[in-house]
């Protein structure tokens, strides 16, 4: 029986992955099923970036506004909801497409991660949630560097749950190594990154700021506070959410805000990057033959191609098209 086959759109922060699945869903009969760990959570629309109504085109979108934002939404939560979806949308004869730019998300469904079983420690989270955040962290490095390298350093929810792994353990969080070849997972597999220079990628991140603060980021998450999610919340959600509640509580001023959101959001995008480039090899020759898409060392499924770049773009529905008809 030939294995299902699933197109998964990658990439960094504002790299234009959600106007590209979407293309793609609508030449080839696609579904698509978000792989973004913020996009998920209720009332979050303008400072998680996600696709509005009109701009999916008629295309069915899943794993959007699943989560109340009060409550932590996991990745093994995500793994479940996915695979029911993926089920779904290849029961009905269209094709998945993920789309996304939270890495744990997207191999955690196409891999099928198996996540280390490390029950909730109440005393322990008591005890860690007095230490400030650059402590959490601090013991995090000291622990286990090699997550610390690729967690967010002010992600206090995260940032606990991997000392709470780790204190069950007695280990380092346990890597989940990528698979380099697509034999051992139950899909057919084609990857596209989003590519853009870390100069594309800045100005774009600049632009997308400021379209935001313009179309009323500020007032989205006063209204969330409004409803009852707190200050504290707020910050753990990152990014946006985080400077944004902090300007609001006249923490920092609005020129600071603006830097701040700027300065994590590109070291956010680097560690995308961090994540795709260690699982996925280092950025491919567009060129390349489909059974070698990447010059990469590990995985070498990843092509890495410019949607804004004619043709890069003509491409990619070439590679969509030689896929879907092997």
């Amino acid at each position: 029986m030939k294995k299902p086959k699933i197109i998964v759109i990658l990439g960094p922060t504002s790299s234009g992955k959600s106007d590209l699945a979407v293309k793609v869903a609508r030449k080839f009969n696609g579904e698509i099923i978000s792989a973004d760990s913020r996009q998920v959570y209720k009332n979050m629309d303008i400072g998680s970036g996600k696709i509005t109504k009109k701009e999916m085109l008629g295309i069915p979108h899943h794993l959007l506004d699943i989560a109340n934002p009060e409550r932590t939404f996991t990745v093994n939560q995500y793994q479940k909801l996915a695979k029911k979806a993926l089920e779904k949308i290849i029961k009905n004869g269209k094709l998945p497409i993920i789309c996304g730019g939270t890495g744990l998300y997207i191999d955690s469904v196409i891999y099928d991660y198996k996540f280390p079983k490390a029950p909730p420690n109440q005393k322990l989270r008591q005890k860690l949630e007095k230490l400030k955040t650059e402590k959490l962290f601090e013991k995090l490095e000291k622990l286990d560097p090699r997550r610390a390298k690729n967690i967010d350093s002010y992600n206090r929810r995260r940032l606990v749950r991997a000392l709470e792994i780790i204190a069950f353990t007695k280990k380092p969080v346990p890597l989940l190594t990528i698979r380099s070849d697509s034999k051992k997972s139950k899909f057919q597999i084609l990857k596209i990154g989003t590519k853009k220079t870390p100069e594309e990628l800045k100005n774009k991140i600049k632009k997308r700021l400021f379209k935001r603060l313009k179309t009323g980021i500020i007032a989205e998450v006063k209204d969330l506070h409004k409803s009852g999610l707190s200050w504290k919340k707020l910050d753990d959600l990152g990014l946006e959410y985080r400077f944004i509640s902090r300007y609001l509580r006249r923490l920092i001023s609005r020129q600071e805000m603006i830097e701040l959101i700027l300065r994590e959001s590109y070291k956010y995008a680097k560690r995308q990057m961090t994540w795709f480039s260690a699982k996925g090899g280092s950025p491919p020759k567009a060129d390349a033959p489909l059974e070698h898409a990447s010059g990469g060392k590990k995985d070498k499924n990843i092509y890495w191609l410019d949607p804004d770049n004619k043709n890069d773009f003509k491409k990619i529905f070439a590679l969509c098209q030689n896929f879907l008809n092997l």
